[in-house]
């Protein structure tokens, strides 16, 4: 393989350090009534985290595919919710199985050998009773609902999973909101952000508006953004002050000293979305021309010392909930704090224990439930091949080189 010229791996390099080091001059210590700067406060004691009414809903969606030298691909997207409630993981399907207890929707359409079958895959998405629900809502044609036409959409699988996957996704919110069991002030968690590629940004709006009027809680929450990055200064700082200074001094009500830990979240400033986002609609506070629903957030939801950070997460929040004149033209709606002190304080319910402090543990369930995981080829090719002998209508030859990859051998 070539070598990569040092010019060029120098030049990524002083990308990197140059926004790493950038200061957004955001001052460490916050103001109560200004959003924009850091807010502490002290985690949910750990005896505590369970005792809430509340049901914490998780989505997630995965897709992957798998294509052979003859012309033959296999793709495959799901998507699936999981809810708890007092930390115990209730059940949502009608399944007998003990361990299974989340829902999750499959396609039967899997397999392509031409365009026709993309095309199939997209229309039984539409018919899948989640989706179907959701043009309903929208009661307006497909066509006025998704931001990209179906010939584009079926184009290439490349963008037909992706697509399907997330489709199904936004669905779900909605299906969570219509069941019985969901009750005001219930959480929607998902994984990313309020915002979408696929769907036009006046319906998601109307989704969002929807959720908020419903009293449902709907926050996005990712550890990936470009937000971090841009943010790695200020981060750095704030978790300096809070270790060495504010730990020192503050008021904690956990007597327990391994149980003093400080949170801390604060709104995204414009200037850093906008070097996040340059261009892109994703950086408007706002609920038109933009992408979405919600208002970014940056928060540090557990403290683990020397992380830096690793630890803090991106959430977008509904920013109905947030701004609540953002409906009126031209207004420069106040921060409804107490909102949003109580979102950020209830999610610590869910990033004490289980596998990434910091990081909502019913979304690290909800990935592990629905994710195809790295051996889909594999699993695939075994269960339709087992399926190929059973009917003992091809050769065995004939059934190996189906899905033989010429890749392997190189």
């Amino acid at each position: 393989m070539k070598e990569i010229p040092e010019s060029t791996i120098e030049i990524v390099a002083k990308h990197i350090n140059d926004r790493s080091n950038k200061s957004y001059k955001i001052p460490i210590i916050g103001s109560l009534d200004n959003s924009e700067t850091p807010q502490f406060f002290e985690i949910i004691d750990f005896a505590e985290i369970d005792s809430s009414e509340r049901r914490y809903y998780a989505i997630d969606g995965s897709y992957n595919s798998q294509e052979f030298y003859n012309g033959l691909s296999i793709g495959l997207y799901t998507a699936g919710y999981i809810c708890y409630h007092k930390g115990t993981q209730i059940r949502l399907n009608d399944l007998d199985d003990p361990v299974i207890l989340g829902k999750a929707y499959y396609p039967d359409n899997i397999l392509i050998t031409k365009d026709e079958h993309m095309t199939a895959i997209y229309d039984e998405l539409l018919s899948l009773k989640p989706v179907d629900q959701m043009l309903h809502f929208f009661k307006t044609d497909p066509n006025e609902v998704f931001a990209y036409n179906k010939e584009n959409i079926c184009s290439r699988l490349a963008t037909l999973l992706p697509f399907c996957q997330e489709i199904l996704e936004w669905a779900l919110v909605l299906e969570i909101a219509s069941l019985e069991q969901t009750k005001k002030d219930d959480f929607i968690l998902m994984d990313g952000d309020l915002r979408s590629l696929y769907i036009k940004p006046e319906q998601l709006v109307k989704l969002g508006k929807h959720i908020s009027q419903t009293g449902l809680h709907i926050v996005g929450v990712t550890k990936r953004s470009p937000i971090k990055m841009e943010l790695s200064y200020t981060l750095k700082h704030i978790d300096n002050y809070l270790q060495d200074q504010l730990k020192k001094k503050y008021p904690f009500k956990a007597r327990d000293p391994k149980r003093q830990k400080l949170c801390c979240w604060f709104e995204v400033p414009d200037e850093v979305l906008d070097s996040s986002y340059s261009g892109n609609m994703y950086r408007k506070k706002d609920i038109r021309g933009g992408r979405g629903f919600g208002l970014f957030m940056v928060a540090r939801l557990d403290y683990v010392e020397k992380l830096q950070n690793y630890d803090w997460v991106i959430v977008d929040v509904n920013i109905f909930d947030a701004l609540p004149d953002v409906e009126k033209e031209g207004s420069k709606s106040n921060r409804n704090m107490g909102y949003l002190k109580n979102i950020f304080c209830e999610l610590t319910r869910l990033t004490q224990e289980h596998y990434i402090l910091g990081y909502p543990y019913p979304l690290v369930d909800a990935h592990n439930f629905v994710s195809l995981k790295k051996n889909f080829k594999d699993e695939i090719m075994k269960r339709v091949k087992l399926a190929l002998y059973q009917d003992q209508r091809m050769d065995n030859i004939d059934i190996e080189n189906l899905f033989l990859d010429t890749h392997d051998r190189f």
